[in-house]
């Protein structure tokens, strides 16, 4: 049986901490700089998650839909997806699928930020070949953590 991290608690600590990353510069002590794709179907936090990205001295790419995101994930080569579930049309547990499918994609580090936080929604995550499952608002400071070890 797997073993689930915990979800975020702290419904403000997501905005508390982008404030406080903003000061440290990209660069410290954080890991290399990754190819990031963000599949998100809200455009604001889309943006705003890229932008974050971006700070932190990654290159990041977004998608709107799940689509979009697998024509985007082919020519970009993400080392890590960041991926929305609950998308318009094809869901994130397909997309994640068909890129496990995708020999190219097989060591790409994927990455659930998701309202979908009950156990069966775990399961089904990873069933589908997530790596992580973060329910939102995700804590940033764990996000730029598991960016740094990847």
């Amino acid at each position: 049986m797997k073993s689930y991290p915990p979800a975020p608690v702290d419904l403000l600590a997501g905005e508390r901490q982008a404030e406080r990353s903003e000061d440290a510069p990209a660069s410290a002590g954080r890991g290399r700089p990754l190819r990031v794709l963000v599949v998100e179907d809200n455009v604001d936090s889309a943006e705003a998650l890229q932008e974050l990205l971006r700070l932190w001295g990654h290159e990041a790419q977004l998608a709107y839909d799940g689509r979009t995101g697998l024509a985007v994930a082919a020519g970009f080569a993400p080392d890590v997806v960041l991926l929305d579930i609950g998308l318009p049309g094809m869901d994130g547990y397909e997309v994640a699928e068909e890129l496990r499918r995708r020999e190219s994609a097989t060591r790409t580090l994927l990455v659930a930020l998701t309202g979908f936080g009950r156990r069966e929604d775990r399961e089904r995550a990873w069933q589908a070949g997530i790596d992580h499952h973060f329910t939102k608002p995700v804590d940033l400071s764990t996000l730029r953590d598991l960016l740094a070890r990847a």
